[in-house]
């Protein structure tokens, strides 16, 4: 059964991702084949955006069968099975679901085509990556809630990074933009699939909104998951907090998104280095545990809690 839950996730992930690049491909070069004088790119309109119905639905189906692959790998007999890969693939699960929800109220076409093809691979990764430990204290209500609220907020930050690479990439499109009009139409000549897929996206002051939601809503679910992480420390070690690699970074990345928001809404901090220190903020949380798992189960062959 998991094998079929596999196969139907990758494939559905897959295809989507397959025919969006195709159809943003096609948009970009069908103009470069008709004898139409090229429209300045400062002028154009954008292409249009938006997941079909048919497209939204097969999403749908699409999260809904990596979900049970999820709790049937995750959870088989009332045990726990976890480990880097399973974090992975739930971390672009919530991903693929909170792009699913937004692209009911915003074109964002452009992010479907990061987040599909992530989301393709790391359904399939706990199948390669196997070295997972069962949890002997999966059971405890505590450790339930500090597992399901710290994957809601790595799903989260996952979208948030994705928009900031989006962003950045919108940034630089606008920077180009701003020189003459024949290296406007160069640029777009030579990046015609790249404009036309940036076309698909929201104007960038949207992006930014949608981003320091993210941010935020992930921010107050990083911290409970903190608090979840040393009260369960607690109940099972006696000890409110171990300074180990994963707390520590998780932490760090706490700190850097808790003063992301604080400079937004103190300063109003924008642009490119904020962009930058979400990407940056979002490796420290990868490495906070998907990063350390990676290391001791795949470099180092041991199992770790």
């Amino acid at each position: 059964m998991d094998i079929v839950l596999y196969a139907l996730t990758a494939l559905l992930y897959g295809g989507l991702a397959v025919a969006g690049w195709r159809s943003h491909r096609h948009a970009a070069v069908r103009p470069m084949l008709e004898s139409v004088p090229p429209v300045p790119v400062a002028a154009a309109a954008p292409a249009a955006s938006g997941m079909s119905s048919a497209g939204r639905a097969l999403l749908g189906v699409a999260l809904a069968a990596h979900g049970v692959l999820l709790h049937t790998t995750i959870f088989p007999q009332n045990a726990m099975v976890f480990g880097f890969a399973f974090a992975l693939s739930a971390m672009f699960w919530l991903g693929a679901g909170i792009y699913w929800i937004e692209s009911f109220f915003f074109p964002l076409d452009g992010l479907r085509l990061l987040v599909l093809p992530l989301a393709c691979v790391a359904s399939l990764m706990p199948l390669v990556f196997g070295g997972v430990r069962v949890l002997p204290y999966s059971a405890a209500p505590l450790f339930k809630l500090h597992f399901l609220i710290a994957n809601i907020a790595y799903g989260l930050f996952a979208i948030a990074a994705l928009h900031a690479i989006l962003m950045l990439l919108v940034e630089r499109r606008l920077h180009a933009m701003r020189g003459g009009v024949a290296q406007r139409h160069a640029a777009a000549a030579g990046n015609g699939w790249l404009s036309s897929w940036l076309d698909t996206l929201p104007p960038l002051l949207t992006l930014e909104k949608l981003l320091f939601r993210l941010i935020g809503a992930g921010f107050v679910l990083l911290t409970l998951t903190l608090v979840s992480g040393i009260l369960f420390s607690e109940q099972l070690i006696d000890r409110a907090l171990q300074l180990d690699h994963k707390t520590v970074f998780a932490i760090l990345s706490w700190v850097m998104f808790g003063a992301l928001l604080t400079a937004r809404r103190v300063s109003g901090w924008r642009g490119r280095a904020a962009l930058r220190w979400v990407l940056a903020s979002f490796v420290a949380l990868l490495l906070a545990y998907v990063g350390s798992r990676f290391v001791f189960e795949v470099l180092l062959h041991r199992a770790v809690v």
